[in-house]
């Protein structure tokens, strides 16, 4: 994938990596296995092995090029923690998010465990280096959990594709929500008690949140209004990470 990103959340996306395998039910119907197919057919020399765990070493440094700052989705089509990963590639990665540090990447994992021993080893992570975990259903709570103990200043929950309610639960230590319905020819549906359930518990937390969209046969094609409006909260120093105008809605 290339610089700029349909992504609602992010600016542009980076993928040292692609490919993955399904760990949870929020990767039965997975966007990027799909597109990774899809460029697989037309040739495209990144997908030659389909959605197989692939390391990409010509694209570890493409974030150094980028010299205007940006926010940078870190594997959109893949996943950084995965178990395939090796331990030396994933450090160059970190190195070279250390090294581009005017922009700020956002790292997704549903595989927080491995995310929290990396970590712990690598160090202290930079500001500028967002870490967050998925959680479709309630049953992955305690993914959370674990991210909580992640030595990063900026911690971040995706829930999404959203397939049920999350609860009551407790999201102390974290920045950011993002929360989003499925989208594709097999989605699920999400209902909008769920969606408004995790808006209370941020505005309840003092948790930026941000809907990214109901779903449907496309992205696009549920739009993205709650409630009469757009919610496109970002975490309260994000301007001052980036040095970009704040984008929080009240």
């Amino acid at each position: 994938m290339g610089d700029k990103s349909p992504i609602e959340w992010t600016d542009a996306t980076w993928n040292p990596s692609t490919g993955c395998s399904k760990v949870s039910p929020g990767c039965k119907n997975c966007y990027a296995e799909r597109l990774s197919h899809r460029l697989h057919k037309m040739g495209n020399p990144k997908y030659k092995h389909g959605f197989r765990f692939t390391l990409h070493e010509n694209a570890l440094d493409l974030p150094l090029k980028w010299k205007r700052p940006r926010k940078i989705f870190v594997n959109s089509m893949s996943d950084l923690f995965h178990e395939s990963m090796p331990e030396d590639f994933l450090e160059k990665c970190f190195n070279t998010m250390e090294k581009a540090d005017w922009h700020v990447y956002q790292v997704l994992t549903k595989r927080p465990d491995r995310m929290l021993s990396f970590t712990k080893a690598y160090g202290r992570i930079p500001d500028h280096v967002w870490l967050g975990t998925s959680v479709e259903l309630a049953m992955y709570n305690p993914r959370i959990e674990i991210l909580k103990q992640v030595p990063a200043k900026t911690k971040f929950i995706s829930f999404e594709p959203l397939l049920g309610p999350i609860g009551d639960v407790n999201l102390s230590g974290v920045s950011w929500a993002i929360v989003g319905g499925e989208s594709g020819p097999n989605h699920r549906s999400i209902r909008s008690e769920w969606v408004r359930e995790i808006r209370k518990n941020c505005r309840k937390q003092k948790v930026a949140f941000f809907f990214k969209q109901w779903g449907g046969p496309t992205a696009k094609s549920g739009g993205r209004t709650l409630d009469g409006r757009e919610w496109n909260e970002y975490p309260i120093d994000f301007n001052a990470t980036l040095e970009l105008p704040l984008a929080l809605s009240a």
